[in-house]
Parts: C-alpha cells; sequence; structure tokens
C-alpha cells in the first residue's frame, strides 16, 4: 500500500473544539477535540509534533489534494514542520474515498470502519478512531468520505475543530498553537441535506476586481484556487463566477479546470444559459441576443459551452433572459421560452451522448422569469426549480409543503446587490436572524435542492456568508437557540473562548443597526432631530458599540489585530462614522434653516468625518496585513440619490444661514423644526410631559451671531430646569422635567421663560399631565402607544401552533412569529393569538399600527393576513400585499419593516387587551403602535411606552 503525505485542513461545523478557540458545543461527544489526558483519547498532536496524514495513491486527485492541506494544518497548530514522512509513535491520520481507496475499503471489509448511513450518501463522511488499522499502527483516525466531497468535508471538518478558521487566509485569523491535542474516541458522522450550497461572486466591481488585480494580475486562476479552498472549508460546494466583465471559461481557462480539480462544481448565474459567461457572447460578436431572430448562433454557442463543460462537475443553467440582466421580451413570451428550454435539453444530450436528465439543470425563477412560472410555463421534472427572494432577503415564491418533484427545488438569496430603490455593496447589512427566518422556510417548504447567495465581493460578508452554509448543511439543526448563539460562537471559533463572548454580541449589535436602513441609504434626515430624540439614540447605539469594540480589540494579541480590524473593528467604525456624518449634515442644514450660528461648525463636522471615512479605508487597505487586501474596501458608499451609485464618494450638501437672520436669542424645541426668535411675539409649546412617559423634553438655546448670557426661569416650583443660568456661546440644550410628588393631578400649562442680553425674552408652554386614578397595562400618553412585538403578556396556541420570538430579528428588538410555518392559514380569529394589556386615555377613534418584517406572500396569493381586536371583540383583518417593484414594496425594503393598519373606533377607554391574531404562515410582528392622530415624523416610530 502506497502514502502519499497530506496535511490537515478545515470546516465551518459546530462541534466542540478545546482550548482557546473551542467551537461551540457542550459535551464531549464521539471524535470532539480533547485534552489528551481524557479517556481513550488519540492524539493528533504530541509534544509539538502532529499526526501524520496518510492517503492511497489510488485516491481521487481532489481527495489527494486535500490531504496536503490536512497536514499543513496540522503542523501549523502543533507549531512545527510540515513532516515528510511518519516518526516512529507518530499519530496517523488516514484520509480516503469509499472505492477508492483500497485501505479504506479493507478497513470497511473487515468491519473496523462503519460505514453505515453514510456509504452511497452524497458527500458524507464518518471520522473514526480505529484500533490496528495497518501493520504496525495502534491506533488511527481514519476519515472516509462516501465520494470525494465527502473525504474533504471529513478532512475540513477536523481541520477546523482543532482550530483552523476557515477564515484563516481570507481574514487573517490566527491558529492557536497547542503542544498537545487529541480527539475522543469514538465514531462522528454527518451528511448535508441540501445538495449543492453555493456562493455567487457578483457586483464585484470595484472591490474585489481592484484587490484581485493589484495581488493576482486579475480574477484568474490563483484567485479561484483560494475561493475553491474557502467554498470548501465552509462545506459549500457550488459556485456562480464572477461576470462583471468577466469570463471564468475564457479569462483563465485553468480556472473552470481547477474547480473541477478541487471538487466545486460549476454553475453560471440566473442570466447566462449553457455554461456560458455573458462576456463570452459579447466578445465573440455573435450578433443579436434575440433566438427569434439569432437562433443558429445562439445554439452554436451554448454547444460549445456544453462541449467545453465535458465531464466536469457542473449544474447548468438553462432558460433565457434578456442580454444584461435583463427581461428578454416585454410580458411573458412562455411558448418562446419553451422552445428554447426544449432546444437547450436538445443540445445537452445531443453534445453529452447521455439523455438530458442525466446532466443537472436549474431554472432560475429570477425576477421577471417568475411570471412566466405563474403563468403556467413549467419545465421537465428533472430540472430544479430556483425560485429567488426580491433582491432584499425576502423569498417571493415557494413550493406548496410536499409537492416533490425529481429536480427538487432551491433559493436564490442575496446579501448585495444592484438594483432600486437603492444599490447596497459597500459592507455587511445582513441579519443573520432574517436569513435564518427566511431560509427556515425554505426548507420547511422543501425548497433543499440547491441554496446559493449573491454575496457581492465576498470579503465584507464572512459572517452571514459562514451562517448560510452552515445552516444549508443541516437546516433542522440550526434551530432559533442555535441561530441565537451563532454570532458568538462563530466569534469564539476566530477569536478565543474570552474575547468571542464579548465580540459576539458586537456582531449582532451592528448588523441590526446596518439592516435597518443600509447605509447607502441614509440621507440626512433619516433619523428625526426633533422627535423622540431619535437621532441621539442611534448615535448612542453606535457610540456604544464601537467603545465596547475599541475595549475588546485593545484586549487581544497583537497576531490577532489584522483579523478582528477586518471582521469587527472596520465595519463597526465605518458605518458608526456615517451615520455621524449623515447627522451632522441633518443638524446643519435644519439649523441653518433655523438660524443656527452653529451650523457652520456642524457643516465643518460633516468635512471632518467625510475625511474618516477616507482614512478608515486607508487603514483597511494599507495597515491591515501589510496591504494583504488593498483595493477591497474600495465601494462607493457615500451621497446616493438614486438606485445606482455615485461615481465617487460624495458629501452630503451643506447648508449656511441665509442673510437677514436675527443675531440675538433664539429657541427651538422639542418636536417642532420652527426656531423661535425674541421679539417676534409668537410662542411655543413643549409636547406634553406625562409622569407615565418620558423623563424630560428640551430646549435648545442658542444665537444666530451674538453671543449672550441667558436665564431660564419656572412659574411653577415642581417644574425643574436643568440649567438656570448661563451663557449662549454654542447652542445650550435645557432638560425640562417634573418633580412628581409635588405636581398637581390633572393637565396644567406650566411655563419657562428664556431671558436673553438687552431683556430680550421667550415663554414656553410645558404641558404636565399627571392623571388621577391607577393606570395598568402599557400605557397611551398623547394618543400615542408602543409596544415591541416580544413583550405580550400571553401567547396563546392553538392547533398545533405557537408562538416563537427570534431574538435580534428586525429594527429594534426582535420578531415573533408562529410555527411551524407550513400549517395551513388560520380562520380569522380562529388561530392562536398575542394579548397586549393597554391603558387608552379616552374612547374614540383609534388607528392600530403594526410593523413586521418586510415578508412576502409566497404561496403566490393575495398577501400575508393577520387579525387585530380588542378584548373580546370584532377580528379586523389586515392584508401585506408586498409586490417587488411598487412603491410599498420599495417603502418596506428601504425600511425593513411592513406596516399594516387596522382603524377602531372604541365605545370606552381605560384598560383593554389588544390581540394580535394569526391567519396566514410566514409573518414575522415586530412592534405594535397606536396613534389617534399619526405618528410623529421618525424612522423607528416612537419609543416603546411604559407598562404599569
Amino acid at each position: 500500500m502506497k502514502y502519499l503525505l497530506a496535511a490537515i485542513g478545515m470546516c465551518t461545523t459546530m462541534a466542540l473544539s478545546w482550548g482557546a478557540q473551542a467551537a461551540p458545543s457542550a459535551a464531549i461527544t464521539p471524535v470532539s477535540v480533547v485534552s489528551p489526558s481524557a479517556k481513550g483519547a488519540l492524539s493528533l498532536v504530541a509534544a509539538g509534533q502532529p499526526a501524520f496524514v496518510v492517503v492511497d495513491a489510488a485516491d481521487l486527485p481532489a481527495v489527494r489534494r486535500v490531504a496536503v492541506d490536512l497536514q499543513a494544518d496540522l503542523a501549523r497548530v502543533a507549531g512545527a514542520e510540515v513532516p515528510t514522512q511518519a516518526a516512529k509513535g507518530q499519530p496517523i491520520v488516514i484520509l480516503g474515498t469509499i472505492g477508492h481507496s483500497p485501505v479504506i475499503d479493507r478497513l470497511i471489509a473487515e468491519r473496523k470502519l462503519d460505514v453505515s448511513g453514510i456509504a452511497g450518501q452524497w458527500e458524507g463522511f464518518v471520522q473514526q478512531v480505529v484500533d490496528k488499522p495497518a501493520p504496525g499502527v495502534a491506533r488511527a483516525l481514519v476519515i472516509a468520505g462516501a465520494d470525494r466531497r465527502g473525504a474533504i468535508f471529513g478532512a475540513y471538518d477536523l481541520s477546523e475543530r482543532i482550530g483552523v478558521s476557515p477564515w484563516a487566509w481570507w481574514a487573517d485569523v490566527p491558529t492557536p498553537v497547542r503542544q498537545d491535542l487529541a480527539v475522543s474516541p469514538g465514531r462522528r458522522a454527518q451528511k448535508p441535506v441540501v445538495k449543492y450550497r453555493g456562493i455567487f461572486l457578483n457586483d464585484e466591481d470595484p472591490g474585489l476586481s481592484s484587490w484581485a488585480k493589484i495581488r493576482f494580475g486579475g480574477v484568474n486562476s490563483q484567485m479561484y484556487e483560494k475561493v475553491f479552498e474557502l467554498i470548501l472549508r465552509l462545506r459549500g460546494n457550488y459556485l456562480w463566477p464572477a461576470m462583471w466583465g468577466k469570463s471564468i471559461f475564457e479569462d483563465d481557462p485553468l480556472s473552470a479546470q481547477q474547480a473541477d480539480a478541487y471538487g466545486v462544481v460549476l454553475g453560471t448565474s440566473h442570466h447566462e444559459p449553457m455554461m456560458r459567461a455573458q462576456k463570452d457572447w459579447a466578445r465573440q460578436g455573435g450578433g443579436a441576443w434575440d433566438y427569434t431572430t439569432n437562433k443558429a448562433a445562439l445554439e452554436a454557442f451554448w454547444r460549445d459551452g456544453v462541449r467545453r463543460m465535458g465531464a466536469r462537475e457542473s449544474v447548468v443553467t438553462i432558460g433565457m433572459r434578456g442580454d444584461g440582466d435583463e427581461p428578454m421580451t416585454k410580458g411573458t413570451a412562455t411558448e418562446l421560452l419553451e422552445t428554447i428550454v426544449g432546444d437547450q435539453r436538445r443540445i445537452l444530450g445531443e453534445v453529452t451522448g447521455k439523455d438530458p436528465a442525466a446532466t443537472p439543470q436549474v431554472w432560475a425563477l429570477y425576477k421577471e422569469v417568475q411570471d412566466y412560472y405563474d403563468a403556467g410555463m413549467r419545465v421537465p421534472d428533472d430540472v430544479t426549480l430556483l425560485f429567488s427572494d426580491d433582491n432584499w432577503g425576502n423569498i417571493r415564491r415557494l413550493p406548496e409543503p410536499g409537492k416533490a418533484r425529481a429536480g427538487g427545488y432551491g433559493v436564490y438569496y442575496h446579501f448585495d446587490y444592484v438594483g432600486g430603490p437603492r444599490s447596497y455593496k459597500w459592507i455587511n447589512t445582513n441579519q443573520i436572524e432574517r436569513t435564518w427566518e427566511q431560509m427556515k422556510l425554505a426548507a420547511d417548504y422543501g425548497a433543499d435542492k440547491l441554496w446559493i447567495v449573491n454575496v457581492g465581493d465576498l470579503k465584507p460578508m464572512e459572517l452571514p456568508v459562514s451562517f448560510f452554509l452552515d445552516m444549508a448543511w443541516d437546516p433542522a439543526g440550526m434551530s432559533v437557540e442555535a441561530m441565537d448563539r451563532y454570532a458568538t460562537d462563530w466569534a469564539k471559533a476566530q477569536f478565543g473562548a474570552a474575547p468571542g463572548e464579548a465580540i459576539g454580541p458586537l456582531l449582532e449589535g451592528y448588523t441590526r443597526l446596518n439592516a435597518r436602513r443600509k447605509p447607502e441609504l441614509l440621507n440626512p434626515d433619516t433619523f428625526s432631530l426633533i422627535h423622540e430624540r431619535e437621532a441621539e439614540r442611534v448615535l448612542a447605539e453606535w457610540d456604544d458599540l464601537e467603545a465596547r469594540t475599541l475595549k475588546v480589540g485593545a484586549t487581544l494579541p497583537t497576531a490577532y489585530r489584522d483579523a478582528f480590524f477586518q471582521l469587527v473593528q472596520y465595519p463597526i467604525q465605518a458605518s458608526a462614522n456615517l451615520t455621524r456624518l449623515y447627522v451632522a449634515a441633518g443638524r446643519n442644514q435644519l439649523y441653518a434653516a433655523q438660524g443656527r450660528a452653529s451650523a457652520k461648525a456642524w457643516g465643518d463636522q460633516v468635512g471632518v468625518l467625510f475625511a474618516r471615512d477616507s482614512e478608515l479605508t486607508r487603514q483597511y487597505h494599507e495597515d491591515v496585513a501589510g496591504g494583504k487586501w488593498r483595493g477591497m474596501m474600495s465601494q462607493v458608499h457615500i451621497g446616493y440619490t438614486s438606485w445606482d451609485q455615485p461615481r465617487a464618494n460624495t458629501p452630503p450638501s451643506i447648508k449656511s444661514v441665509p442673510p437677514g437672520q436675527p443675531r440675538g436669542l433664539g429657541v427651538a424645541v422639542e418636536g417642532n423644526s420652527k426656531a423661535t426668535w425674541a421679539g417676534s411675539g409668537a410662542g411655543v409649546q413643549l409636547p406634553v410631559l406625562d409622569v407615565d412617559s418620558v423623563g424630560s423634553r428640551w430646549i435648545d438655546v442658542f444665537h444666530g451671531g451674538k453671543p449672550f448670557a441667558f436665564t431660564a426661569t419656572a412659574d411653577q416650583s415642581w417644574l425643574k430646569i436643568s440649567q438656570r443660568a448661563g451663557r449662549v456661546d454654542q447652542d445650550v440644550r435645557l432638560e425640562i422635567s417634573v418633580d412628581w410628588r409635588k405636581a398637581p393631578t390633572g393637565l396644567t400649562l406650566a411655563q419657562v421663560e428664556i431671558q436673553g442680553g438687552n431683556g430680550e425674552r421667550v415663554a414656553v408652554t410645558v404641558p404636565v399631565s399627571k392623571p388621577a386614578g391607577r393606570r395598568q397595562g402599557y400605557v397611551e400618553v398623547a394618543g400615542l402607544l408602543t409596544i415591541e412585538a416580544e413583550h405580550y403578556s400571553r401567547a396563546v396556541a392553538k392547533d398545533g401552533l405557537d408562538w416563537r420570538t427570534i431574538p435580534n430579528l428586525g429594527r429594534t428588538l426582535s420578531g415573533v412569529a408562529a410555527f411551524p410555518s407550513t400549517a395551513p392559514s388560520s380562520e380569522p380569529g380562529g388561530g392562536p393569538w398575542l394579548e397586549y394589556p393597554v391603558d387608552l386615555q379616552k374612547p374614540g377613534a383609534l388607528d392600530v399600527i403594526v410593523l413586521a418584517a418586510p415578508s412576502l406572500d409566497f404561496r403566490g396569493k393575495e398577501g400575508l393576513r393577520f387579525g387585530v381586536s380588542f378584548d373580546d371583540g370584532p377580528v379586523k383583518i389586515v392584508t401585506l400585499n408586498l409586490k417587488p417593484d411598487t412603491n410599498d414594496w420599495n417603502r418596506a425594503v428601504a425600511s425593513n419593516a411592513a406596516v399594516g393598519r387596522a382603524h377602531f373606533t372604541l365605545a370606552k377607554g381605560g384598560a383593554r387587551t389588544l390581540k394580535l391574531w394569526r391567519i396566514d404562515p410566514g409573518l414575522v410582528f415586530e412592534t405594535v403602535m397606536t396613534t389617534r392622530q399619526g405618528l410623529p415624523a421618525t424612522f423607528l416610530g416612537p419609543r416603546e411606552s411604559i407598562r404599569r
């Protein structure tokens, strides 16, 4: 028997590691990584010497290649040189493929290796500690794959569990060195659920393309080798290659060959049929991309693509869209597309010499192509139907539960997009919580043959890419609890157990803040400067995240700083800085309109923050990993005004105070965008201060160019002012609050008088409300009431349906949904419901507004319905019917929330029970509000009400 040198690799798995970078698990299970002192442990590293990896010379080339990776990984963990031959007594790892490795087949025949449940299973693998596997070998860890990728995944799985991150090269994650390391005895077996699990490198200019040109000379085979290895280490197996002006087949033909050599299945995107890149057609000058006028040229083009594919593992995209990611025709030319598909399958049969069904094929129901499906077009049963999201993470259509087809179903998902309402390419804005909820729907409804996600430049998406491919491996294993701890577990795997506990919440925090409004959609008035202290609260969230980030980063060993900057620090600091920039621009524009002299200082601050953005990009490109990632973060991200990106980062416009404005005492109050000047004769009033509401209201005192000294006095002893005198060189904010023990019952109109130089005065009315009696539940104040959906008082299960909270999903706290999602629709008022105790100020007209995740009706019906009622009163049905490219959909995806509204006229106020009813599957509630005269002009809505 011949042995070849191999090496140790890794994969994204959720099993126990031992030591500083323990991967997630709670107990020692078979073939877990343990201390060498553990009972029955088999050493993989002993006194700094790594195990020797052996693979049969007769095994498949892709397996022999990964053996080299596995050996290198073991040596990396040991901090040793890669061994070239086995020393006496050195631990042994045997790697091989069932049916291709004589040593593996012998161990099976001798009943030393148990491959039950794995043999013959797509990409299955077993890891087993085997006694006396070969002459002179007392014990060894045997890794056997049911096929070549099974062996590859078995090798990389071990690599990750001993501490080698899949992102070791792509994010410069260090590998902790251990002098001694072992695995527990027993057997460990796995196989994937989703057959094809992949990524799409897309929208890759300027980031990935610029970086690849600098580092590799272009998007070529050298770059793709790194991509192929990453996909496999993440337990993926499928790639749609970069296609913006590129062809993996023609730019560097070795790239496509290497995909198969590594074991990666190659495909092409939704508008590149028959294994041809879009640019192949443009380069060869084949004429019009029109099957009705240029059929012969197109067929020859496609035939060459299939011929070039040869015997390499591929999934062939069929169908046809217009050239350049556009519709093929106006409307649905169903008969034409059916003819095209039939001709493409004929070509497949003629070129391969096999039944077309023997070649895996996919029909991507992307954008307008879904209209063909909706109109009744069908393709042969062996073709995989690839459903899509709406480019914003909301799945458009899924099959009926239990409706099987030979080719199965899949999902094309997006972490990046170029298109309306606004392109988003710069940074990770994807909540894994939302990905989990949508892809769980896909798995539950049987769309589990192929999952592929558009990852843009790849680099900013490390966390969601890992999550997507992990979930694709075992959707059922990714429970809501596993999802909830995923970010922390992932952080532990990259940075170690103690830092990971602190880093996980940072990852969850910044993705929530970026997902609520993607950076490209921010503008100076996104967050209100006058209502709900919204801008201040958003900035406080970013300030807190950044402070915690810097604190954690300062404690990390130097070796981890590059990885930390890429995965944590840069996305948080750059996103925080961008938010500050737009808020500063908003202050400049508002204050200029109000006539405040401080407008200029805020305009100057915009320039400082704009320069800071460039400096953070420079650090990423030049300071991190010795300039390894130069060019990667060059995506334009400031100054969007339409769906398309600006030519360069462009700061918001800066405003100046119009000439002729007053120069003396000016006042602006919470809830009012207008300024009030001394001598104008105008009065101004604060929003109500209620005993069951916010703690204080604010008054800004400012000047228009002439500083002055001021005093502030109240006409009531129980009305408190944070500062009663001072000098207004810059704006001064006064906080107005109440000593509720002394305030009278009922509504009182108090007054604060601001006096400046030369006797200038402005009087501010302060309504103060202290209702008599005891309130119960969430309290309505000034006609407004807000409750986070998670804060129900009672969740009533019914008909096998139960309510689950999805932590961190959405814009503010979490989401609540009824499971299982495959249950049929409930009768209005007859299904499960949630209860919220409320205390209403009075009877009369009232609107209930529900914010939900912007889900689409994936069943192809007329929207997702839910019910609203008070107490045991009638249930009002609300329908959320978001259709892509409509105004409602644009608003929903831009704001990451769908809005439903129900109107009531109530006979009584006081203590009531507000109920939300489940009707249709797939709805996720986030926030419920009531209003009598509309909501204030904020992005997030009013803060949660006080509960009594």
